[in-house]
């Protein structure tokens, strides 16, 4: 409602003031001073007496000027209105027909409002011979026209001079702005009042223009502007046309303190004729004022893009402290729940009851997750007791934890760890957090590897799809600025940002059980997590170096992270691996330190059978009995064909996969030897399909031909010398290269001594013994790999042929045959003997080979 009342101060009225005439021999001040204190209120005459003009601020007819006919004057009062509240003029634009009594309710109200108003300033300032005709507020400018006629006898310039001196002696400050007062001058030129949305500045362009059509304008010089202008208010600068500036018309730029002072020049000059005296040339000059913004549209997009070497860092820096400021904490949280499993629903008590409930009322609804191998794995369990033992009394010791536990796929090194050694431990306080490698390094792309970290810790949210938008725009800088801004991040300082949000989140678990009360309450952070090792959670990272040979950047940032978190008393880390070499990769993050390790195998024959009678056993031992009905006996006691077991079990060996799968082929009804007699053909089809047939050269360092001629060796010794299979020429020029990868594929072992030296190359599985039986058995196939072998040796035979006839061209090519190369000459003939020998051998296994192929299927 203010704003109405505000508004209401707009509408303009022509009035008449009586006041009293002013004595003729009074001088102005002494005028002035009859005048203080004197409350005048208009009277309306003729006409208006009844009725209210209301003039818009558009003009006389909206013609955008105020007419002054003769004897009759116009002031510019300025610092009336808000100068900075041009909406409100737009919201109370539509509203003229309400504002003349609206006007009238608020100055019965308010008498300080009246006060301020024109009319109220004009009438006590000017003499009575004066009347004013009319208002024209000026809202967009903060002041208002008044229109004022005057005796002819009168000089406007003393008028003009009485008012001043007026407002200077009784200062009128508006209650918007009461620093500054109310300041008025005489128009001297023709006021342009537009109601255009443009507004004020303290600018000022002043353009030349001449009095009559094709007339000529004099371009006034700065000493003559600051003349004419100086009285409205302090200038900053003056500024010319540029001389071999071609625009017309003629200008120049006016440059104000504040924007008051301009506005109060614009109204007061805007259309001056300059004369002849004053500069304006023969026929004059007329003045026309616009305001000039002091900067222009969109200057701020404008100015980013005109600096991308400043706004472009300042930029990443800014983004980059939003995210640890915002992201960081919300981050570490998710981690904390994900370790502590706070949402999940397994966990929680409720769910836990009704579950037992429900467990008890019927058996047609459960919910618990039976494991199938938990009654077997006893056994297993006793067997490995000590292991389970070593690896607890490890993670109660105050020196730094680096546990490695590595043993062959399918030997239960995870359900050791997280079933057994950790069991006790999860339940008093502390979660373990299992990080799985296998699906960060399986992933593909930078984007889909932080998207499987961060899933492995709970970290989110993650902005992966951003690493590539990112990388775009960091080269488009680069191109642009010649320089990287550091919006893209690589996958190490991604992975980095996954590990550091982790270990806060797993210090903060470290410390969730000290309190004030503690007896250790003086200690810092890091003293108490040495001294309480029990307190700190556990890491366990599964799957450690799977397909190392592909990238090893994950396994790197991996050993670093664990590092620092063993260093600093973080946590414990234990390590579970298959492959037999991750001293290398580890010993890069602790070179200083000494792991350790416990070494899993398979399990004895009496342990693996005791495995598969306690499977057998376990559904009879579950099932539910109905009253009044004896228990059925255990499959262990009433299956006549376990006679055949011990002599499965040492075929198939002791590893876990194959046990619990032997099992479950038993329970589906299946003899002992048919289930190893199934086991033993699906092992072989995988080893024909991932090492021999499905081979590309780009991703596996073997060929196939070396995969056969070791499948072929193992099948006849369980056990090859490893330095005999070096001398090989099928696995020439690169045998260890050959043989270690072979290990990684899981094809074979290869045992090293106490020192370290590879003695001796094994089946990858005591399963896969009898598989390369059942593969060499099968004559076509042995055909033709042997095949291959025989033309590879053909090859290697011809190449040493050719090497020993360009020697002899050389040899042959001397002067005189000199008796010293009698003997080189003789060397390479008999090895060009024996190789043709062997050529003329493989030549004739190989056409027996091809007999076979073309008769047998």
């Amino acid at each position: 409602m203010s704003f109405l009342f505000r508004k209401a101060l707009l509408a303009p009225q022509r009035c008449k003031i009586p006041i009293q005439p002013c004595p003729a021999q009074s001088t102005i001040r002494e005028y002035n001073r009859r005048r203080i204190g004197l409350a005048l209120k208009p009277t309306w005459t003729g006409a208006s007496a009844n009725k209210r003009y209301v003039t818009t601020e558009a003009g006389d007819g909206k013609s955008g000027h105020i007419n002054a006919g003769k004897n009759e004057g116009i002031f510019f009062l300025a610092n009336v209105y808000p100068l900075k509240l041009n909406f409100v003029t737009y919201i109370l634009r539509h509203l003229d027909n309400q504002i003349p009594q609206l006007k009238d309710q608020l100055q019965k109200l308010n008498k300080n409002i009246q006060t301020a108003d024109p009319k109220a300033i004009t009438a006590r300032a000017l003499p009575e011979s004066l009347q004013v005709k009319e208002v024209i507020p000026r809202m967009k400018e903060g002041g208002a026209f008044v229109k004022f006629s005057y005796d002819p006898q009168s000089d406007v310039t003393q008028i003009e001079r009485t008012l001043r001196e007026y407002l200077k002696e009784n200062p009128i400050k508006p209650w918007f702005n009461p620093f500054r007062r109310v300041r008025t001058f005489l128009v001297q030129g023709r006021p342009w009042v537009e109601d255009l949305v443009r507004y004020p500045s303290a600018i000022l362009r002043v353009e030349f223009l001449p009095s009559m059509p094709e007339g000529q304008a004099a371009e006034l010089s700065q000493e003559t502007l600051y003349s004419m202008f100086r009285k409205y208010g302090k200038l900053a600068d003056i500024e010319p046309q540029p001389p071999g500036s071609k625009d017309l018309p003629k200008f120049a730029v006016l440059k104000f303190m504040t924007v008051r002072h301009a506005i109060m020049a614009k109204n007061c000059m805007h259309g001056y004729k300059v004369p002849e005296t004053e500069g304006g040339g023969a026929a004059g000059t007329v003045l026309k004022l616009v305001y000039q913004q002091r900067a222009k549209a969109h200057w701020i997009r404008d100015w980013l893009f005109s600096h991308p070497r400043i706004v472009i860092p300042a930029l990443a820096a800014l983004v980059a402290t939003l995210t640890v400021a915002v992201f960081d904490p919300i981050r570490t949280f998710f981690i904390k729940a994900h370790i502590t499993r706070t949402f999940h629903i397994n966990d929680n008590k409720v769910y836990k009851w009704l579950r037992s409930q429900l467990m008890r009322a019927n058996d047609l609804i459960t919910f618990r997750h039976h494991k199938i191998d938990d009654p077997g794995l006893t056994a297993i369990w006793e067997d490995r007791k000590d292991a389970i033992e070593q690896i607890r009394a490890w993670l109660v010791e105050t020196a730094d934890t680096f546990i490695v536990i590595q043993g062959p796929r399918g030997s239960g090194k995870k359900e050791l760890v997280l079933d057994q050694a950790l069991k006790d431990r999860n339940m008093s306080h502390n979660l373990a957090l299992v990080i799985d490698c296998k699906p960060m390094q399986e992933a593909r792309g930078d984007s889909a590897t932080i998207c499987a970290a961060a899933n492995e810790v709970g970290y989110r949210p993650v902005f992966s799809w951003m690493n590539s938008i990112s990388s775009l725009v960091d080269l488009a800088a680069q191109g642009t600025i010649g320089t990287k801004t550091g919006f893209s991040e690589t996958l190490d300082t991604q992975l980095a940002k996954i590990w550091q949000n982790t270990s806060s989140a797993l210090k903060q678990i470290a410390l969730e059980g000290r309190s004030k009360d503690n007896k250790d309450v003086t200690l810092s952070d890091d003293e108490y997590l040495e001294a309480h090792p029990e307190r700190r959670p556990v890491v366990v990272i599964d799957n450690f170096l799977h397909k190392s040979q592909e990238s090893g950047l994950v396994y790197d940032k991996l050993a670093e992270w664990a590092a620092g978190l063993t260093t600093s008393n973080i946590a414990h880390v234990i390590f579970l691996t298959n492959d037999v070499s991750f001293s290398k990769s580890l010993s890069k993050a602790l070179p200083d330190r000494v792991f350790r390790q416990i070494q899993l195998g398979d399990c004895t024959a009496e342990v693996a059978k005791r495995f598969v009678i306690k499977h057998l056993d376990a559904d009879v031992d579950d099932d539910v009995v109905p009253k009044g009905e004896e228990k059925p006996a255990p499959p262990s006691q009433t299956r006549e064909d376990l006679n055949e077991l011990d002599e499965c079990i040492e075929v198939l060996g002791g590893r876990l996969t194959d046990l619990e799968f032997l099992a479950r082929r038993m329970k589906a009804g299946e003899t002992p030897k048919k289930a190893v007699h199934q086991i033993i053909s699906q092992s072989a089809s995988e080893i024909l399909k991932m090492y021999i047939l499905d081979l590309s050269p780009s991703t596996h360092p073997w060929t196939p031909s070396q995969a056969w001629l070791l499948i072929k060796s193992l099948a006849t010794d369980p056990s090859l010398r490893y330095n005999e299979l070096l001398l090989s020429d099928t696995l020439k020029p690169s045998g260890d290269t050959v043989l270690h990868a072979l290990e990684q594929a899981e094809l074979i072992t290869i045992l090293s001594s106490p020192t370290g030296r590879p003695y001796a190359v094994k089946p990858g599985k005591p399963v896969y013994q009898a598989a390369f039986k059942r593969l060499v058995d099968d004559t076509v196939l042995r055909a033709r790999l042997d095949l291959g072998i025989l033309g590879e040796l053909v090859k290697i035979e011809t190449a040493t042929i050719e090497k020993c006839e360009q020697e002899l061209k050389l040899l042959g090519e001397l002067p005189g045959q000199p008796n010293e190369v009698k003997p080189r000459v003789k060397s390479l003939l008999g090895k060009i003997w024996v190789s043709q020998a062997k050529i003329e051998a493989f030549e004739r296994e190989s056409a027996g080979l091809k007999s076979v192929l073309g008769r047998e299927f």
